[in-house]
């Protein structure tokens, strides 16, 4: 019986070899190298190409980019993928359906065909939730204290969380930082004791523990927050900066009906970007993983559209 890609007329104009869910770095990236292999790709994002990288107002630890905004990075390469031929559309997939010999990918609007699939859906920082707080991301508010750390050199800065994220982020700003506030909702760090010992030790970094911020006050930029404690005492502490830390929520709901993630919803995946599923792989914050930067994104995507190249060339 013949494959599906040959039989043009039963199976449709929907027809890719490549299909990648996601038009963040790691997903343009995949498009950029599945296209200069000469696959017929298709991209799918559910909101606007980017990702989270889209709100940094400043890149400047990627390598050759001495400053760069979010915003004009992910144009470049979403301008790169669309002039290589890339297909990208606006659909939000629901489901991957996983047959003998080819995928199903399936979005609100339509049910694409593919040999292989990357998925490139990224993960979101988790928010406080308070008044103003998207607002002031890039204006005082980060969710990454070793992207947007330097900004505030010789400042107060303040740091909220209690797993080794937050500790990192603290003892890297320590450096940085004039002063560093660390606030904590609990008396216990779920952070290496190592770690939180060595922080201990810096001059310039105060506890705030069995607290919470509630509140963020500024003008035109973050001015001060509001900490309350267990016993709803509270305390104003001005502050240039917060770098919220509090976890990170993968975004792979969708597929975990069919592909193995660990308990904390990321997919399951090594340095080559293969899934539990031949011919199903990941790139960029939603996978397991150590280290979560933009330029280990844009890795990520290299490797995966090399290693789908490679199972498509496979494919009898």
């Amino acid at each position: 019986m013949d494959k599906w890609w040959k039989n043009i007329e039963k199976y449709g104009d929907y027809m890719y070899d490549v299909i990648i869910i996601g038009a963040g770095p790691a997903g343009l990236t995949s498009s950029i190298y599945s296209r200069r292999a000469n696959k017929k790709t298709l991209v799918l994002e559910a909101l606007s190409y980017g990702g989270q990288i889209i709100n940094s107002l400043d890149i400047e630890n990627y390598p050759v980019e001495f400053h760069i905004s979010g915003f004009d990075f992910a144009t470049k390469l979403y301008e790169q993928a669309k002039s290589l031929g890339a297909e990208i559309y606006f659909e939000k997939v629901t489901e991957i359906k996983n047959n003998d010999d080819y995928k199903e990918v399936i979005t609100s609007n339509n049910t694409y065909k593919t040999k292989s699939v990357i998925i490139a859906t990224g993960a979101e920082n988790r928010k406080l939730g308070l008044e103003n707080e998207n607002e002031l991301v890039g204006k005082g508010i980060s969710y990454c204290a070793t992207c947007d750390g330097n900004f505030y050199k010789d400042k107060v800065v303040a740091v909220q969380g209690g797993g080794n994220t937050a500790i990192d982020d603290a003892l890297y700003l320590s450096e940085i930082a004039s002063k560093v506030y660390l606030i904590h909702r609990r008396d216990e760090f779920r952070a290496d004791e190592a770690m939180v010992n060595k922080l201990k030790e810096k001059d310039n970094v105060e506890f705030f523990l069995n607290s919470s911020v509630t509140k963020l006050n500024a003008k035109d930029n973050l001015e001060s927050i509001e900490v309350t404690n267990k016993d709803g005492e509270t305390k104003e502490l001005e502050v240039s900066a917060l770098f919220v830390a509090i976890g990170r929520t993968p975004a792979n709901a969708d597929f975990e009906n069919l592909i193995k993630v660990d308990e904390a919803g990321y997919i399951v995946a090594s340095e080559d970007c293969h899934t539990n599923i031949p011919g199903i792989f990941v790139a960029g914050d939603n996978r397991t993983k150590d280290v979560r930067q933009l330029v280990t994104a844009t890795n990520d995507g290299a490797i995966a559209a090399i290693e789908a190249s490679k199972y498509i060339s496979n494919l009898k």
